[in-house]
């Protein structure tokens, strides 16, 4: 069984189509990075894997169930871009907070090494840098012993020395047989992390594979290609295509 799926899943906000009979799956132990420019529909499609949105049409479900059933949510842990805690609470605070929330979650010892704050358990979470908030919210999204991490966005605006720190803990995650929905922008990080690349635009997958396999699709000859260079080519023959059958319609 997968751990995730999107079955044909369409998501309309009013004449606005953000999902296009999405099919998506996420395997046991999986990475899969969903690449996509602003807007593509990649926020929209976790927020349906969460339960936080319905879909407008077709199918979504975690481990067999429904989204947003009790079972599904004791199975996942989340990390998104808008997340904010109280500050004034210790790091070791949120956690037990979160913890209690679940049937089996990790011992705090575990969670704490997990996510690295070995030495800042006991720091109120205001006085902390910005890195190291960032990996109190994915204490926070591991401390239920989940099998599925959503991770929206994990690395935007931290420096380089605290993205490669979560890199270290994401892979440590998967090393112990969780599975990952990682969405991004930046394509060095979906290269570095990724078992699987699925690209979306425009509300529609456009690609998916390995990130060799990408490349291999990608329009762009040479033996330089990069995956960004593939990303690139992969999204604007997409617009071309998408503006052909624009032009069609409007002769027909």
């Amino acid at each position: 069984m997968s751990v995730a799926e999107l079955h044909g899943v369409t998501k309309n906000y009013g004449p606005i189509a953000a999902l296009r009979g999405v099919d998506l799956t996420i395997e046991p132990g999986e990475l899969l990075a969903l690449l996509g420019p602003n807007g593509a529909g990649k926020t929209t499609a976790v927020r349906i894997l969460l339960g936080l949105a319905a879909p407008t049409s077709g199918r979504a479900a975690i481990f067999g169930h429904h989204p947003a059933s009790h079972e599904a949510r004791l199975r996942r842990g989340a990390l998104l871009q808008v997340a904010k805690v109280p500050e004034t609470l210790k790091v070791r605070e949120h956690i037990e907070l979160f913890s209690s929330y679940y049937r089996n979650p990790l011992p705090l010892t575990e969670t704490i090494a997990a996510a690295g704050l070995k030495g800042v358990e006991n720091r109120l979470f205001g006085t902390l840098s910005g890195g190291q908030k960032q990996r109190v919210l994915f204490a926070l999204a591991i401390c239920g012993n989940p099998d599925l991490l959503f991770l929206d966005e994990p690395t935007v605006g931290l420096d380089v020395e605290s993205r490669r720190g979560l890199w270290a803990h994401i892979r440590a995650f998967v090393r112990r047989g969780g599975s990952v929905l990682l969405t991004t922008h930046y394509v060095e990080e979906a290269e570095a992390l990724a078992n699987r690349i699925a690209v979306i635009h425009r509300g529609v997958i456009v690609a998916q594979g390995s990130s060799a396999e990408i490349k291999a699709r990608a329009s762009v000859a040479g033996p330089a290609l990069t995956l960004e260079d593939a990303f690139l080519s992969v999204v604007g023959r997409n617009n071309v295509n998408e503006n052909e059958g624009e032009s069609q319609e409007v002769l027909q």
